[in-house]
């Protein structure tokens, strides 16, 4: 039996029906409902999900809700419906277009009381398959309208309504839900905010805060997937210990932040049970970054993800499958991904589309060749990810598109002749859900009768043909939407000097400023680079910071050195002011002559491995010509010959003492030489005249005969 108050019921429904919701880089003008002179309708209720038998009465309930400034009066209500069910899915959709009528009416009444101005009426519909002659598995098309007193639609709603009966066996669809949990860069240096707004975006019934409650909720649900972006839990995990804050000139340190290390630590223990997919770190713009020529940040991404969500979560996640930018890709970003150890890519059904339409849904699967071989597409369908991304912050929105969750599942079940197929719902990037509407459909969906759910990485290539499909199709106003060339180019700039502090330092997984720099490739600038220059700015002066803390010792007033000599060696001491891990470097010294003809710069060993506050000496052999003064270069230089830091100059002055010293000793030396050779020489001579014997000795005076014995008494 059809109610009266029912009917009135339905229509209020039909006038609250929200435009149907936008698929993330897509517009959808469709609407499901119409309404004039302040006529809202909130639906509040409407159940059961799925009637079995021809007698379940089906029940909607709400308010009609007059936002006008006048009374309404005259009011008329009928109902439309088909007694057919929808053959396809496009059907379906024009009907919710507006575009076709259901092919019967019935039950026409009178509203007998006006509706007071800012006043509202409440209403309910009840009705039976049975009474509307519904057959058999499928989604029915029900729309009310309310007429005005000269006969005008003064509003109406479409809506649908899925029956199936006890005897109905059918193949249940796989159903992979996928949630994303993406924010914004919100550091610049790995210990340096920006701002201080995480904590509030993690609050309660705030976008994060939602999300998390989600996690919590669902925490055993099955066929549940999550997508994380590993900067988002790297950023509570830094703002949950001491960390700095930089507002323009100023740096403040602040005291750890608890409440995003309960965020994080609450998060992990939600989705443990669940399968955790994480894009690479920062969520970079992967097709602006193979457009722009920034290869290597896609791989790095990969790689300091899998680290990252590691460390954060305390277990390994899928990174071998990405989620590009609002799922839209083409061959130059699916090679640099396939490159860097991607297999699955996760996109929308616009880039990749069947050839021709097809009559039924397609498996979420397919193949595209990249550069690396096969990698698996999986595409999303495009109407669930509609309804799970839903806003339903209208009155009455969150049923609305529950019951159109209900219905899209169905139909996919119910079509003549296809197999078992999967299908997936991802909503948008940065959606903001309800976390009590998001909750109930996941639990609906394990409810479902013609539902299987299946998490992202268990999802196998369905049984029949595959849908041909027509590549990847990534238009000129898709790559207008990316990364500019422009902040890019900076980006590179900034990059390029990291390069250098990274090329100098030994033993770390990471690169020093790679996920500074991830963070500045970020897909959140997109359409606001403008915000992202602060980030740069602050990243391009830490990165110069930390290479003026690796230097050559001295000031300008000691730059002088003495070579005592035409040769020797002068002492030349590096620096290195860094702390922490990683603060071990290895660097080269090169020292150059300007005057080459005058000092000359000897063979040296030119490499120092330095720890963190310490000071390592090189001692430079040089020679010089002449005494005066000449001036060197030293240049600090990466292993690989790229210059370290600016380099200084050295002014040598050579004495030429040593070289005199030297003249003066071996003079001296030559006069003794030849003093010694002389009298050799002389005492040879004299033999000779002799005949070889020796010279007589001289005789002393006559000694006295009576001094005799008085010399004889004086012997011992």
């Amino acid at each position: 039996m059809i109610h009266k108050a029912a009917l009135l019921a339905l229509l209020a429904t039909t006038l609250l029906v929200p435009a149907a919701v936008v698929v993330p880089g897509t517009a959808d003008a469709r609407t499901t409902s119409v309404s004039r002179a302040g006529l809202q309708v909130v639906l509040e209720a409407i159940g059961p999900d799925a009637p079995r038998d021809p007698t379940t009465e089906i029940k909607l309930s709400g308010s009609l809700v007059n936002s006008g400034a006048e009374p309404l009066n005259g009011l008329r209500i009928r109902m439309h419906y088909s007694p057919q069910p929808f053959a396809r899915r496009a059907d379906m959709e024009a009907y919710q277009a507006g575009q076709t009528l259901p092919s019967s009416w019935c039950c026409e009444s009178f509203v007998q009381a006006p509706i007071a101005a800012s006043g509202k009426l409440p209403w309910e519909f009840a009705f039976t398959p049975q009474e509307l002659k519904f057959s058999g598995f499928g989604v029915y098309p029900v729309m009310v309208e309310v007429l005005d007193s000269f006969g005008q639609q003064a509003g109406s709603m479409r809506t649908l309504v899925t029956y199936m009966p006890r005897e109905t066996r059918v193949a249940p669809t796989r159903l992979a839900t996928v949630l994303p949990i993406i924010d914004q860069p919100r550091r610049s240096g790995d210990s340096t905010f920006v701002d201080e707004g995480l904590p509030a975006a993690m609050a309660p019934g705030k976008r994060l805060g939602d999300l998390l409650k989600i996690a919590q909720d669902t925490s055993s649900a099955k066929g549940l997937t999550w997508i994380v972006d590993p900067a988002l839990l790297d950023d509570a995990r830094a703002m949950g210990e001491p960390h700095t804050v930089r507002s323009k000139d100023r740096a403040q340190q602040r005291p750890a932040t608890p409440e995003t290390a309960q965020w994080l630590s609450d998060f992990r223990e939600a989705v443990a049970d669940h399968p955790v997919v994480a894009t690479p770190y920062g969520d970079p713009d992967v097709t602006a970054l193979a457009h722009n020529g920034v290869d290597d940040a896609t791989r790095t991404g990969i790689a300091a993800a899998a680290i990252v969500a590691r460390e954060t979560l305390g277990r390994d996640v899928i990174t071998n499958v990405n989620w590009p930018v609002g799922g839209l890709l083409d061959y130059d970003g699916l090679d640099l991904l396939a490159t860097g150890g991607v297999g699955t890519v996760l996109l929308n059904g616009p880039n990749l589309p069947p050839v021709t339409p097809p009559v039924t849904t397609p498996d979420a699967s397919a193949t595209l060749e990249s550069v690396n071989g096969p990698v698996t597409a999986l595409v999303a369908d495009a109407a669930l990810s509609e309804t799970v991304g839903a806003d339903t912050s209208a009155p009455g929105a969150a049923l609305v598109n529950r019951q159109r969750f209900i219905a899209e599942t169905a139909m996919i079940s119910s079509e003549p002749g296809a197999p078992a197929r999967t299908v997936i719902a991802v909503p948008h990037r940065r959606w903001d859900p309800d976390p009590e509407y998001v909750t109930d459909l996941i639990e609906t969906a394990a409810d479902l009768p013609w539902l299987a759910p299946v998490t992202l990485d268990a999802i196998k290539r369905g049984k029949g043909a595959p849908v041909p499909r027509a590549g990847l199709t990534y238009t000129d106003q898709d790559r207008k939407l990316e990364l500019s060339k422009q902040y890019l180019t900076g980006v590179k700039r900034v990059g390029a000097r990291a390069d250098l502090t990274s090329a100098i330092t030994i033993a770390q997984d990471l690169d020093v400023f790679d996920l500074a720099l991830l963070r500045l490739t970020s897909s959140a600038w997109r359409g606001k680079t403008g915000a992202a220059a602060p980030y740069v700015q602050q990243v391009a002066e830490a990165i110069d910071g930390r290479i003026a803390m690796v230097n050559i010792t001295g000031s300008e007033q000691s730059r002088l050195r003495t070579l005592a000599g035409s040769n020797g060696d002068v002492p030349i001491s590096v620096r290195n002011g860094l702390s922490g891990d990683d603060s071990k470097v290895a660097v080269r010294l090169k020292v150059t002559s300007d005057q080459p003809d005058l000092l000359k710069i000897e063979p040296y060993e030119d490499r120092l491995e330095i720890f963190g506050g310490q000071n390592q000496t090189i001692r430079i052999p040089m020679t010089s010509t002449e005494s005066g003064q000449s001036t060197v270069t030293v240049q600090l230089t990466t292993e690989d010959g790229r210059r370290y830091g600016k380099p200084i100059e050295l002014t040598v002055r050579t004495t030429g003492y040593t070289g005199v010293a030297l003249v003066i000793v071996g003079a001296a030396l030559v006069v003794m030489l030849a003093a010694v050779v002389l009298r050799v020489l002389r005492r040879r001579g004299t033999a000779a005249r002799l005949g070889g014997r020796p010279p007589a000795r001289k005789q002393g005076p006559a000694v006295p005969a009576r001094d005799v014995g008085r010399a004889a008494a004086a012997r011992p």
